[in-house]
């Protein structure tokens, strides 16, 4: 439950630590907004708090168009209350609902439909359905403001089969129709700019560095403030550049792609890269309750993603055993060699080219090229390649691999790489007297807090 006196002080404070936490409804105007909104405040008495945008709308309130709610770092309200729901918001915002039904979503979490409905409405007071088509709004509502697509590409990007489908759920969740939103002219292109959103602190010049360090030449590329690659998605190809902008928290990212109908997925995924929808503060202050007061947890330490749990687990399987140096180095030759070109750039190899390929590309022995190629062979056979259990079946592939490839691959916020050589000498300059353990459900940020004092 949200408590008004705190909602209070932190929507006059403006502070974007705040950001995406909550939202502020006005009862007067009908509209609900984030706590920065640069409007004068409303009084105490006409507003009341919602602890996520959806909840709002159900209320009958619509997004205020100064500081676009859609535009706000996810919300975490719903995060550690129940694995399955956190699955299911994943997977629904994956496009699950917009390519099958309920009944197949269920049946991939392993539980009946009805208690999947039970536990939206206990946890987010709405339905699946209802959810999942109130984030392809917002994700509409942002596009109409934020580029020149024309409504016919941001319908198909937001997941709607039909204009009439969009225009009539357009109305009906955000009480506008897309007319009315779109201010820009509109222009046909493929390549489009976002302000993506995070809630401060954000160490970036660590995070720059951590990614340049392993960076593939052709793949990827960045400077001091930008990150950018070359990916593939569900059949999509393209690539995105982001650049910080420290002042305002934010990154403006710039995406190139041939197929707008996964745009929704890969701006997810883009986000996940960057870590930016965790709570920082609450993160830091877990870690600091938890670890001795000898050891200092750094402000703004965050998870730097990989594209997928296959590229991941393709680097890490590279990476055993060797430095970073030489692991990026080996990737190098594979991604130049193998990797589908395009521009002078080029894509990482898809398991179709790796499982059949002799890889005498790669100076490294036998064995280590099979565990590739079983890699590989796995994703093109199995229904849920992404499951950690099964890589450990794989000849080649141990703890250490899996728990990097979910770390970075997944971005899972609680693996400890304690097998890590980089883990042991700083846990060797801290003393016995830090305990991963202790700082579950938080220890991915532990590993890199660690790999920050090297």
């Amino acid at each position: 439950m949200l408590n008004p006196e705190t909602c209070q002080k932190a929507r006059f404070s403006r502070d974007p630590r705040f950001d995406g936490k909550f939202f502020t409804a006005v009862k007067t105007t009908g509209i609900y907004c984030r706590t920065i909104c640069p409007v004068s405040p409303p009084k105490e008495e006409n507003v009341c708090y919602y602890a996520t945008a959806i909840e709002a709308a159900n209320a009958g309130f619509r997004p205020c168009l100064r500081c676009r709610p859609d535009s706000a770092p996810g919300s975490p309200a719903w995060k550690g209350v129940n694995t399955t729901l956190e699955r299911a918001i994943k997977l629904i915002d994956e496009g699950a609902l917009q390519t099958g039904d309920l009944p197949a979503l269920a049946e991939r979490l392993g539980i009946s439909d009805r208690y999947l409905r039970e536990l939206f409405k206990k946890h987010l007071g709405t339905s699946p359905k209802t959810y999942a088509q109130y984030q392809q709004c917002l994700f509409a509502k942002q596009l109409l403001q934020q580029t020149k697509l024309p409504v016919t590409q941001v319908a198909l990007a937001s997941g709607f089969s039909s204009i009439r489908r969009f225009n009539d759920c357009f109305l009906n969740q955000l009480k506008l129709t897309p007319s009315k939103m779109r201010k820009s002219v509109e222009e046909k292109a493929n390549s489009l700019q976002l302000k993506l959103y995070y809630r401060p602190p954000y160490d970036w010049s660590l995070m720059s560095a951590f990614l340049m360090a392993r960076a593939i030449p052709g793949l990827e590329w960045g400077s001091e403030h930008s990150y950018g690659r070359m990916f593939q998605w569900a059949g999509t190809q393209g690539c995105f550049t982001a650049k910080h902008i420290a002042d305002d928290f934010r990154f403006d990212v710039t995406i190139e792609v041939d197929d707008v109908r996964h745009l929704k997925a890969i701006v997810n995924n883009i986000r996940r890269i960057l870590d930016l929808d965790v709570d920082m503060q609450a993160v830091e202050q877990d870690l600091a309750l938890s670890c001795p007061e000898s050891f200092t947890v750094k402000p703004g330490v965050r998870l730097p993603g990989i594209w997928s749990m296959f590229e991941a687990g393709i680097r890490a399987i590279l990476g055993q055993q060797i430095s970073v140096v030489a692991a990026r180095n080996l990737v190098t030759i594979l991604v130049n060699s193998l990797g589908q070109s395009s521009g002078g750039k080029y894509y990482f190899p898809t398991p179709e080219v790796i499982a059949d390929n002799e890889l005498d590309c790669l100076k490294i022995p036998g064995s280590r090229k099979q565990t590739l190629r079983n890699l590989a062979r796995h994703y093109l056979d199995s229904e849920n390649p992404d499951d950690a259990s099964a890589w450990l079946k794989l000849k080649g592939i141990g703890p250490w691999t899996v728990d990097y490839a979910r770390l970075r691959g997944l971005s899972e916020p609680d693996i400890f790489l304690g097998g890590d050589l980089g883990v042991k000498k700083a846990m060797g300059q801290n003393g016995e007297s830090l305990n991963p353990q202790e700082a579950s459900p938080w220890r991915s940020y532990l590993t890199f807090q660690l790999w920050s004092l090297l």
